[in-house]
């Protein structure tokens, strides 16, 4: 159990960042695969930019103690 969470909190270290990446993964499969989405199919890169911006400031928020 000890090596399950070790390799754990190497690779994600919160588990805001591992929800909100996975979140964020399942937004973009939806974009890129649903048609009536694909008018905004061109955004999916700022989507990614923009989540992952916003799940590391509250990652790093909590890790201050920012409320």
């Amino acid at each position: 159990m000890k090596v399950i969470l070790a390799v754990y909190n190497f690779l994600v270290g919160d588990i805001v960042i591992l929800v909100g990446v996975v979140i964020t993964l399942i937004i973009l499969a939806l974009i890129n695969t649903v048609v009536p989405l694909e008018a905004i199919r061109g955004f999916s890169g700022y989507v990614l930019i923009v989540a992952i911006l916003i799940i590391l400031g509250v990652a790093l928020g909590r890790e201050v103690g920012w409320r």
